[in-house]
């Protein structure tokens, strides 16, 4: 056996050739040695990281609660491919997933512990570069059908033309109707939201179009609509489909002629304003059945947009859920990095009744009962894991080719990202082995230039 100079020589060359930062820390986290892939990640020589506690070299978003480092030491147990962020030399947050494992002696006793971190910076630049790709001001989607409105949506913005936006509920027509907005001229002024479907009958003319000093009991003083709250802006009348008739020809002048009376008033009123609807009925079979004036339906469908319920669009399945957990973890402070292959499964396969809005409130319930970094099974609302359908060779026969390629797409990415990008676990997660992981990346074109 050679001497102890020659052992610590031997260490240190081990540790120069690896390509994942690597450094230890005695038991009051203070580092002890500090390799040169550290060195690179970090921007901080070893020769400033050494004699330091890991906290004022790393400045992770887990270093002043949940160290992993600091549980080590003191649990003994271990961590594996924990995501967090560091600051770099230069100011930069950098993400890194990170394993710590407890040093010891001979003995047995604690010497310290060690933590190996990957870069994961090309990583999260290519999820952003391919995120991107599928997103439009705040509507998220790869669905062709959603993308063919994202073509004509900049034009159907700028022409001022009346807009009607039809789709089930839950299906993203308010963010429409505001990417509409922003991307008009009218987008410094106001935007207004009526919901058709909410105010009482009595109620609704006096919001949408205001009231004059003594148009009845306790008209105390003038008061404005809506309407003239939105004047040189948008205006927004969700579920128009619930409007009663006899309102319904009061929004068709306003249409016509750009103005309008409030209640009590004896003279018109001129604004300048936007309109755009939405709907979740059928307005031309409401038209056949009396219950929609024909005169309002042909003005109002001028620039048509027609949602697909979210069970059309599977495909965008792991891009929202992807764009919900990023939401959740900023407004609950967590640090969830994704859902497992198998929730991925259950809710590819998941009817979504409530379509987007569904899928938003399942992962919001799932950050309530989670506390590691993955959503599992277990973490589902009960309803959902009583209803998931089997994967069974039935259920796989009954899906067609392209829905099991998206499916089989959106899993391999999942599990990718899942366990940041290393194919060998990946592929150990998807039950397949890596050659044929390799084969289904170069197919799908994933992580290729």
């Amino acid at each position: 056996m050679g001497n102890s100079l020659d052992d610590d020589r031997f260490f240190k060359v081990i540790l120069s050739s690896i390509a994942d930062g690597v450094f230890t820390v005695d038991s009051q986290r203070i580092i002890t040695s500090f390799n040169s892939a550290a060195e690179k990640i970090t921007g901080i020589p070893a020769s400033q990281a050494i004699g330091k506690r890991c906290y004022e070299v790393f400045h992770a978003d887990i270093c002043e609660q949940g160290c992993l480092l600091e549980k080590t030491l003191q649990t003994g147990k271990e961590s594996i491919d924990q995501p967090v962020s560091i600051v770099n030399s230069e100011g930069e947050s950098i993400p890194i997933s990170i394993s710590t494992s407890v040093l010891r002696d001979a003995d047995g006793q604690v010497l310290g512990a060690v933590e190996t971190f990957r870069d994961l910076s090309t990583i999260e630049q290519l999820r952003k570069e391919l995120f991107k790709n599928y997103s439009f001001e705040d509507i998220i989607s790869k669905s062709p059908r959603i993308h063919k409105l994202f073509a004509i949506l900049p034009d159907g913005a700028a022409s001022d033309s009346t807009v009607l936006i039809q789709g089930p509920s839950g299906s993203g027509k308010e963010l429409f109707a505001r990417a509409i907005h922003n991307l008009s001229s009218r987008r410094t002024n106001n935007y207004v939201v009526i919901n058709c479907g909410t105010l009482p009958v009595q109620l609704f003319e006096s919001e949408l179009f205001g009231y004059k000093a003594g148009a009845f009991t306790d008209a105390k003083k003038d008061k404005s609509g809506k309407i003239a709250r939105a004047d040189g802006g948008t205006v927004f009348c969700d579920e128009i489909g619930e409007l009663p008739l006899s309102t319904q020809v009061k929004l068709l002048r306003l249409l016509q002629q750009r103005e309008y009376e409030p209640l009590g008033s004896t003279s018109p009123v001129s604004v300048d304003i936007r309109v755009v609807v939405a709907t979740n009925r059928n307005l031309k079979d409401l038209v056949a059945a009396g219950k929609f004036r024909d005169d309002l339906y042909f003005r109002i469908d001028v620039v048509r947009f027609d949602l697909p319920a979210l069970k059309e669009r599977r495909e965008d399945v792991p891009y929202l859920v992807d764009h919900f957990i990023k939401l959740n973890n900023a407004r609950r402070a967590k640090n969830i990095v994704s859902v497992s292959p198998e929730v991925m499964d259950i809710l590819m396969r998941h009817e979504f009744a409530g379509n987007v809005r569904e899928l938003e409130n399942i992962i919001e319930y799932c950050f309530v009962v989670c506390h590691g970094n993955v959503i599992g099974r277990e973490h589902l609302p009960a309803e959902i894991q009583e209803t998931a359908l089997p994967s069974d060779d039935s259920t796989e026969r009954r899906i067609d080719p392209l829905s099991a390629a998206i499916d089989e797409r959106s899993r391999i990415e999942v599990a990718l990202k899942e366990h940041q990008g290393n194919k060998t676990r990946a592929a150990r997660a998807l039950g397949i082995d890596r050659t044929t992981l390799w084969r289904r990346l170069k197919r799908y074109g994933i992580g290729q230039s």
